[in-house]
């Protein structure tokens, strides 16, 4: 299979590319940064571009997460939401609408969400908006998509790899070996899940 990895560079992005290739499968890593693609998610025009330089393919997954805020609510504004939601939630929208036309036919979306919208957290009122409004696109976008595609999420919790940036915020889970979330990854794209949400929580 041909598949497109966003945030293949990120650390569940580059655990997922290195899964597909020991698996034999052609992946395309994608980021804003160093990749074989570059590619701004907040960016329609460079979608668009990044989608007619890899041509047709078979799975495309989006595994970056950054771009939401961490502040308390007393602190956020309706300009701060905003950006949570294009950095993450509408960014991830447009990668689905954007590759309808390159994604062949039973091809799959795989995009991604995380724990913020479970118990509530601390800071955490941005993320639970933008993860909640994910898995609501993907069970209702699943059901509407041509050619026999697939569209999935998976809800990481906290990877160990993460830890030392982001653990002081999860204090309250417990640490996932990232290989393991990479694996539900893997799961959506080689299987028959559809408008499924997989939980890596534990």
């Amino acid at each position: 299979m041909k598949i497109l990895v966003i945030g293949g560079r990120g650390t569940i992005g580059s655990a997922v590319v290195k899964k597909l290739e020991q698996l034999d499968h052609s992946v395309i890593s994608a980021s804003q940064n160093s990749s074989d693609i570059k590619v701004d998610i907040t960016s329609t025009e460079s979608i668009e571009k990044m989608y007619q330089e890899v041509g047709a393919l078979d799975a495309v997954v989006c595994a970056g997460g950054r771009g939401v805020l961490f502040k308390p609510i007393t602190e956020m504004t309706k300009k701060s939401y905003l950006e949570s939601l294009q950095a993450k939630l509408l960014g991830q929208i447009d990668v689905v609408l954007t590759g309808l036309q390159y994604l062949n036919s039973n091809g799959s979306f795989t995009l991604t969400s995380g724990i913020l919208n479970g118990p509530p957290l601390p800071k955490g009122s941005a993320g639970a908006i933008v993860n909640s409004g994910i898995e609501a696109f993907v069970k209702a976008g699943s059901l509407e998509l041509p050619k026999k595609m697939r569209l999935n999420v998976v809800n990481p919790g906290l990877v160990e790899e993460s830890v030392k940036h982001y653990g002081e915020l999860f204090v309250a889970y417990d640490e996932i070996p990232v290989k393991k979330v990479a694996s539900a990854y893997v799961r959506s794209i080689v299987g028959i899940l559809n408008g499924e949400i997989i939980k890596v929580w534990s």
